[in-house]
């Protein structure tokens, strides 16, 4: 199982995620549960790392674990909540589509 933990500010800014798991739908290497999260969480991480007014940090420290840490300030608000919206939609749509293979859980608020 794939379990995705996402963090909003009051302002509905994304603050953190940590997704961890595998989700065992597929054999190794041709997952597509694994790989929509994956492709989903690294150009997140991509783009937003590549963002002025964006301070992240994270990464893949091993096989199925991914997180990061973002933070924002000045013309990077309106890029950042674009992002998250992005990125919290597309794990939505998996986890709805894939409910035996992956859950998502948003905490709200700080």
């Amino acid at each position: 199982m794939v379990e995705i933990d996402l963090s909003v500010d009051n302002a509905g800014l994304l603050t953190s995620c940590k997704v961890q798991g595998h989700a065992n739908a597929g054999p190794m290497g041709g997952d597509v549960v694994c790989a929509a999260v994956s492709i989903l969480a690294t150009t997140a991480f991509k783009i937003l790392s590549e963002q002025d007014g964006i301070e992240l940090s994270g990464g893949a420290p091993e096989r199925g674990v991914f997180w990061m840490e973002t933070s924002c300030h000045g013309a990077g608000g309106e890029f950042m909540k674009g992002a998250g919206a992005f990125l919290m939609e597309g794990f939505k749509t998996v986890s709805e589509q894939y409910p035996d293979y992956c859950t998502m859980r948003i905490h709200r608020g700080a």
